[in-house]
C-alpha cells in the first residue's frame, strides 16, 4: 500500500459489532459494516488487536502477537462451509445484545469449535489441500502457540513460567514428548486458527474490493502468559526463572495520578539488537499483511519506555530507559520500502521521540478530548498541528465524547464554547466536524461518538480491570441522520472514498 490520501473512517472494534451469538465476528455483521463505511464514503476501518485475550479480556493482553481470537470465528459460515449443522446454532443459550459476556460465550463457542472440529477431521480430503497450505505458511509460529495453548489446557492454565523446568526452559526433547502427548490439543488449535484465517482474510479481501481498508493495531508489548515470551525469553527482561524483572508502564498521566502499571515484560533491547531485530521484523512482516496499515501502540516506547521494577504495586517509581527503535525501523523500511504506519504517540512526548517520528515520516496522533484543557497553544487545537496526523475525536481509552462533554471541567468547558459558535447540545458534532475539517491527513470518529452515545457505551477505562472491552452495538441504533451526516461532512472535507 502506498501513502494514503486525505481520508477518513470509522473505529469499531471487531468484538462490538451485532450479532445473536454475544460477539461481534467476522460474519455477516462484518461485511453489513463494511457496506455501510463504502455507502457514507469512508475509507477505513480501524480496529484493535484481534489476538486470543485471557483474564480481563483486554486486546492488549494477548496470549500471541500472531494468533486470531476463536471468539470472532463465525458460527454462521461454519455452517454454510459444512462444518456445523444449523441445528447446532439453536443449542446456543441467549445472550445479551448490549453487552458481551465472555466466559459464556468462550464456553459455548468452544464446544461447537471441537464440533466443526471433528467434521473437519471427518471430511478432511475435502479440506487438505487449504489446510496443508496454510501450515506451511504459519507454522514458524503456530506450532509453538498451539502447544502452548495445549499445555495450559492440561496445567490449569497457569502461566508458562510456572510450568516443569525442563518445559519452562523449552528442552528440545521435552517439547517433543510434549507434541506427542498433546498431539489431540495441538491439532484442534491449529484447526481454529486456519479457521480464523480462512475467514479473515475472506472479510479483509471483501473490504479492499469495496475500497475499504483494514487499520489494524499492534500494541508495543506482549503478555508474560504468551507463546511470544515462551518461545523468545532471550528478548525480554526476565531472570533464570521466566519472572519479570521489571515491566512496562507509563508514568503519572492525564489518566492516572499514579501512572499506569501494565505488568507486561519489557523488551532487552540489546538482544533485540544481537537477533538483527527478527522477532519485530517477522511481527511488522506478519501485520502488514493482515492489515492495510498499523497503528504502533505506545510508539514512544521505541524511543525510551518507562521500566518498573516488577517488586513496584504501582507505576510511580519508574524509570526512562533508552530503546533502539531507530535501528529496527530502519531494517523495516530497508524492507519495506514504505512504513505504512500510523505512530500513537500520545502522553509524554520529548522531542526525540517526535524525531523518531518524523525520521521515518510516519503520522502521528492527535485527541480533540485533550485539546480544550489549556489555551489556544495546545498541540491537539487543529490549528497548531500539520497534516501528517490521524486526528480522533477520541481512542477506545477515552470516554466517548458526549459522556466527556457531561464531565468536562470549568475550563474544558469554557474553552469549549469560545472555540464553537454552536449551542452546547450541538458540540459533539461540532467536534467531528472539526476532525474531518483539519488539515490531518486521516480523521477517524469512534462508532460510539458518531451515534451519539454517553458514557455508559465507553470501551475502556485505563487503570481498570471491570467492565471493559464489552461494549456492543446494535444496528437499531444507526439512523439515516448519522449515516446522512457522515456523508456530508466526508464530501464537504474532500475526505470521499475514492475506488
Amino acid at each position: 500500500m502506498r501513502e494514503l490520501e486525505r481520508s477518513s473512517g470509522v473505529l469499531l472494534h471487531l468484538s462490538s459489532l451485532p450479532n445473536k451469538y454475544g460477539i461481534g465476528t467476522l460474519g455477516k455483521d462484518a461485511y453489513d459494516f463494511v457496506d455501510f463505511l463504502a455507502e457514507t464514503n469512508q475509507r477505513l476501518w480501524q480496529i484493535l488487536p484481534i489476538g486470543p485475550t485471557g483474564y480481563g479480556n483486554s486486546p492488549y493482553q494477548s496470549y500471541s502477537v500472531f494468533a486470531g481470537n476463536l471468539l470472532f470465528i463465525s458460527l454462521e459460515l461454519l455452517v454454510e462451509d459444512g462444518l456445523l449443522a444449523e441445528e447446532n446454532l439453536l443449542e446456543v443459550p441467549e445472550m445479551s445484545d448490549k453487552r458481551v459476556e465472555y466466559d459464556l460465550v468462550m464456553d459455548e463457542k468452544t464446544v461447537l469449535l471441537r464440533r466443526a472440529y471433528e467434521a473437519f477431521r471427518s471430511n478432511f480430503d475435502d479440506w487438505k489441500e487449504e489446510y496443508y497450505t496454510f501450515l506451511g505458511e504459519h507454522s514458524w509460529w503456530l506450532t509453538d502457540y498451539a502447544l502452548f495453548r495445549a499445555l495450559k489446557s492440561t496445567d490449569d492454565d497457569l502461566c508458562w513460567n510456572e510450568w516443569p523446568e525442563k518445559l519452562r526452559n523449552r528442552d528440545a526433547h521435552e517439547l517433543d514428548v510434549a507434541m506427542l502427548e498433546q498431539d489431540a490439543r495441538v491439532n484442534f488449535h491449529r484447526f481454529v486458527q486456519f479457521v480464523f484465517f480462512r475467514q479473515w482474510f475472506q472479510l479483509k479481501n471483501y473490504a479492499n474490493s469495496k475500497g475499504i481498508l483494514i487499520f489494524g493495531d499492534l500494541p508495543l508489548y506482549v503478555s508474560l502468559d504468551s507463546s511470544d515470551v515462551w518461545g523468545n525469553q532471550d528478548i525480554f527482561l526476565l531472570d533464570e526463572k521466566g519472572q519479570m524483572t521489571h515491566v512496562g508502564g507509563v508514568p503519572p498521566d492525564y489518566f492516572s495520578e499514579t501512572g499506569q502499571y501494565w505488568g507486561c515484560p519489557v523488551f532487552d533491547w540489546d538482544r533485540l539488537a544481537e537477533r538483527e531485530y527478527d522477532w519485530w521484523a517477522a511481527r511488522v512482516h506478519f501485520n502488514l499483511r493482515m492489515f492495510d496499515l498499523v497503528r504502533i501502540d505506545h510508539f514512544r516506547g521505541l524511543e525510551s519506555f518507562w521500566s518498573i521494577p516488577a517488586s513496584e504495586k504501582n507505576a510511580i517509581n519508574g524509570e526512562w530507559w533508552p530503546a533502539k527503535g531507530f535501528e529496527m525501523l530502519s531494517l523495516l523500511k530497508s524492507q519495506l520500502g514504505y512504513l505504512p504506519v500510523i505512530a500513537e504517540d500520545l502522553g509524554i512526548i520529548t522531542p526525540e521521540v517526535e524525531e523518531l517520528r518524523d525520521a521515518f515520516d510516519l503520522p502521528g496522533m492527535k485527541v480533540l478530548q485533550f485539546a480544550y484543557a489549556s489555551d489556544e497553544t495546545n498541540v491537539n487545537l487543529p490549528h497548531n498541528y500539520g497534516s501528517n496526523f490521524a486526528v480522533y475525536t477520541g481512542t477506545h481509552d477515552n470516554d466517548t465524547t458526549l459522556g466527556w462533554l457531561k464531565t468536562a471541567t470549568k475550563e474544558e468547558s469554557d474553552n469549549l464554547k469560545k472555540y464553537f459558535n454552536t449551542s452546547w447540545s450541538n458540540i459533539h458534532r461540532a467536534l467531528i466536524e472539526t476532525a474531518w475539517a483539519s488539515v490531518a491527513k486521516i480523521a477517524i470518529v469512534p462508532m460510539q461518538d458518531l451515534l451519539e452515545l454517553d458514557g455508559k457505551h465507553r470501551m475502556n477505562t485505563p487503570g481498570t480491570v471491570h467492565n471493559n472491552w464489552e461494549w456492543r452495538m446494535e444496528w437499531k441504533m444507526l439512523k439515516k441522520s448519522h449515516k446522512d451526516f457522515l456523508v456530508e461532512l466526508t464530501k464537504k472535507y474532500n475526505r470521499r472514498l475514492k475506488v
